[in-house]
Protein backbone atom coordinates (compact mmCIF):
# COMPACT_ATOMS: atom_id res chain seq x y z
CA UNK A 1 0.00 0.00 0.00
CA UNK A 2 2.41 2.65 -1.14
CA UNK A 3 -0.09 6.31 -0.22
CA UNK A 4 -2.56 4.79 -2.08
CA UNK A 5 -5.19 7.43 -3.00
CA UNK A 6 -3.09 10.03 -1.02
CA UNK A 7 -3.95 11.59 2.15
CA UNK A 8 -7.36 12.50 1.97
CA UNK A 9 -8.38 9.30 1.30
CA UNK A 10 -6.07 8.00 4.23
CA UNK A 11 -7.80 10.30 6.55
CA UNK A 12 -11.34 8.81 4.83
CA UNK A 13 -10.69 5.66 5.42
CA UNK A 14 -9.32 5.65 8.54
CA UNK A 15 -12.32 7.91 9.90
CA UNK A 16 -14.50 4.96 8.64
CA UNK A 17 -12.52 2.29 10.25
CA UNK A 18 -12.99 4.27 13.96
CA UNK A 19 -16.72 4.44 13.35
CA UNK A 20 -16.57 0.99 14.69
CA UNK A 21 -14.49 2.09 17.63
CA UNK A 22 -16.73 5.84 18.58
CA UNK A 23 -20.11 4.31 17.72
CA UNK A 24 -19.52 1.33 20.07
CA UNK A 25 -21.12 1.25 24.22
CA UNK A 26 -17.65 3.34 25.86
CA UNK A 27 -16.41 4.69 22.05
CA UNK A 28 -18.80 7.99 22.49
CA UNK A 29 -17.28 8.83 26.18
CA UNK A 30 -13.49 8.50 24.60
CA UNK A 31 -11.53 11.52 23.65
CA UNK A 32 -9.87 11.11 20.12
CA UNK A 33 -6.55 10.78 21.68
CA UNK A 34 -7.96 7.81 23.82
CA UNK A 35 -10.17 5.85 20.85
CA UNK A 36 -6.32 6.08 19.20
CA UNK A 37 -5.02 4.24 22.14
CA UNK A 38 -7.76 1.97 21.82
CA UNK A 39 -7.43 0.98 18.43
CA UNK A 40 -3.32 0.47 18.83
CA UNK A 41 -3.84 -1.48 21.64
CA UNK A 42 -5.83 -3.62 19.34
CA UNK A 43 -3.94 -3.83 16.71
CA UNK A 44 -1.09 -4.74 19.02
CA UNK A 45 -3.48 -8.02 20.07
CA UNK A 46 -3.96 -8.58 16.78
CA UNK A 47 0.17 -8.63 15.53
CA UNK A 48 0.26 -11.13 18.61
CA UNK A 49 -2.16 -13.36 17.51
CA UNK A 50 -1.31 -13.73 13.92
CA UNK A 51 2.28 -13.43 14.91
CA UNK A 52 2.81 -10.05 13.00
CA UNK A 53 5.47 -7.65 13.32
CA UNK A 54 4.09 -4.65 15.26
CA UNK A 55 7.19 -2.63 15.07
CA UNK A 56 8.57 -3.50 11.84
CA UNK A 57 4.89 -2.40 10.60
CA UNK A 58 5.09 0.55 12.33
CA UNK A 59 8.85 1.81 10.88
CA UNK A 60 7.08 1.07 7.04
CA UNK A 61 4.00 2.83 7.74
CA UNK A 62 6.05 5.87 9.44
CA UNK A 63 7.91 5.54 5.58
CA UNK A 64 4.93 5.48 3.74
CA UNK A 65 3.34 8.34 5.94
CA UNK A 66 6.96 10.82 5.17
CA UNK A 67 7.08 10.04 1.51
CA UNK A 68 3.17 11.20 0.95
CA UNK A 69 4.38 14.39 2.99
CA UNK A 70 3.57 13.17 6.05
CA UNK A 71 5.18 14.71 9.28
CA UNK A 72 7.05 12.25 11.37
CA UNK A 73 6.96 12.89 15.07
CA UNK A 74 8.26 10.09 17.95
CA UNK A 75 4.94 10.95 19.62
CA UNK A 76 1.09 10.32 18.60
Amino acid sequence: MSGVGGREAAVRRVNEALQTYTLSGEGWRRSPGETLQCVLADLLHWCDDTQRDFDAALRRARAQHAAVGGEVTGDA
